[in-house]
């Protein structure tokens, strides 16, 4: 890929928006010659009691991580295609999910997530971590919603594109989703 193709950043939690996202960076990659650098996070869980720290061992932390590069891994694995695997670099990182996509977009110049993740308010529109992202990035946001037909077993069922957000002077939206 030349230095100056277009790089894509990609939030993966494993979750049916996250692949619908990967598939459609990994899409665009290919229709614009660029990178995607899939990313994943990982952090300690908090108490059920409060916000405090869970107490976990180092062992256990690093089963968190080992457990997260088999999720974007497997997530690779099953939605992107031989070919288009050069295409993709593959980064697990510890921090809070929006915190460390923003820290990974630097410098994309578009960073593209699902709707919503795992966390509690699963069921909403946008989720927390996406939402952050909208407001915060520095390039333009793609978010891309699930896929429910595809989770029911419908074959044919593209991405539901929900919008881009564009960020600073001279920041514009892609003009059309690459083809399926």
């Amino acid at each position: 890929m030349p230095a100056d193709s277009t790089k894509i950043v990609v939030g993966v939690d494993g979750s049916l928006s996250s692949r619908a996202a990967l598939r459609w960076a990994v899409r665009q990659a290919v229709v614009t010659d660029g990178t995607v650098k899939a990313v994943m996070a990982w952090h300690v869980p908090v108490s059920p009691y409060g916000y405090t720290w869970a107490p976990i061992s180092v062992d256990e932390a690093d089963h968190l991580e080992e457990d997260a590069r088999k999720v974007l891994d497997a997530a690779i694995n099953e939605e992107v295609g031989p070919a288009d695997r050069q295409r993709v670099t593959a980064r697990v990182i510890n921090g809070h999910p929006a915190e460390v996509l923003l820290k990974a977009a630097a410098g994309a110049d578009l960073l593209v997530v699902g709707s919503r993740g795992h966390g509690a308010f699963a069921d909403a529109l946008l989720g927390s971590v996406g939402q952050y992202c909208v407001h915060h990035a520095h390039c333009p946001v793609l978010i891309v919603r699930g896929e429910p037909h595809r989770a029911a077993g419908h074959a044919g069922a593209g991405p539901q594109l929900t919008g881009v957000a564009a960020a600073g002077p001279g920041s514009g939206a892609m003009s059309d989703p690459p083809p399926e």
